[in-house]
């Protein structure tokens, strides 16, 4: 079973920084992880992704291509998302992900809680 604990959400200024962190407990060295966002009154957007293969494949939302960029450390069994010039459209939930179709897919077997992000402008 894969546990998977977000943090790192806050608020922020627009062109602001935050850095998100998803903490794994279990197997998902295997699996694609994923950051996907829910804002209110939206559908879940897949934000970007990194694949289990040797290259790491990444896969970004056009919309947050040069400002987001996803990590992972397997070490420490830990998925990250830096968050550059934030604004104020990026600001919902931000849910990290594994299992699933790597992309920008919303369809994961196993979810975090969720961290709020909210930038302002």
């Amino acid at each position: 079973q894969v546990q998977l604990v977000e943090s790192g959400g806050g608020s922020v200024q627009a062109g602001g920084s935050l850095r998100l962190s998803c903490a794994a407990s279990g197997y998902t060295y295997s699996y694609c992880m994923a950051w996907v966002r829910q804002a209110p009154g939206k559908e879940r957007e897949g934000v970007a992704s990194i694949d289990s293969d040797g290259r790491r494949t990444t896969s970004y939302a056009d919309s947050v291509k040069g400002r987001f960029t996803i990590s992972k450390d397997n070490a420490k069994n830990t998925l990250y998302l830096q968050m550059n010039s934030l604004k104020p459209e990026d600001t919902a939930m931000y849910y990290c992900a594994a299992e699933g179709y790597c992309g920008l897919s919303t369809t994961y077997n196993y979810w975090g809680q969720g961290t709020q992000v909210t930038v302002s402008s």
